[in-house]
């Protein structure tokens, strides 16, 4: 029986959903069965750019929309971000080790079949619509991921 791992990604910035997305990947390449369940500030990474719409919010839920950041580029960093200026030179430390960036990486999990899950709950208040996030992901509620979670081998908290 394959080992399971369940990544709940609760942050929303670029070094923390990296971290998720490595593991996540490594996890996969490993032979492991993987999902991750994306709650609140996580969700930002799921986020299509090229899909963000105003159609049916309310005025917070488009002062909010416009706000936050719209998919994986757009995450800042935990620590040291300087205006943008610290993830620059994260990117630019990244790149000159041949190391692939958070969008490859999320790219890599959707090709390995990880499975995305995304908070009802936070889709809800957030006011974000299915239409605007990577269909990959599937919603679903609390109840669903702890299920999920406690059926697996590893469980952890990002």
């Amino acid at each position: 029986m394959k080992k399971k791992l369940s990544l709940l990604l609760f942050s929303g910035e670029y070094d923390k959903a990296l971290v998720a997305l490595i593991l996540a990947n490594t996890a996969a390449e490993a032979d492991m069965d993987v999902s991750i369940f994306f709650a609140f500030w996580g969700l930002f990474i799921l986020r299509d750019p090229d899909k963000v719409s105003e159609e049916n919010k309310t005025a917070m839920e488009k002062m909010f929309g416009a706000m936050t950041p719209k998919g994986p580029e757009e995450l800042p960093l935990s620590k040291m971000n300087f205006s943008g200026l610290g993830k620059k030179m994260l990117q630019a430390m990244m790149a000159e080790d041949e190391t692939p960036t958070l969008k490859n990486f999320l790219n890599g999990a959707i090709k390995k079949g990880i499975k995305f899950y995304g908070c009802k709950l936070s889709v809800d208040v957030m006011g974000f619509k299915k239409e605007e996030l990577l269909p990959q992901l599937e919603i679903i509620e609390a109840k669903d991921y702890l299920k999920d979670a406690t059926s697996s081998d590893i469980q952890l908290f990002i």
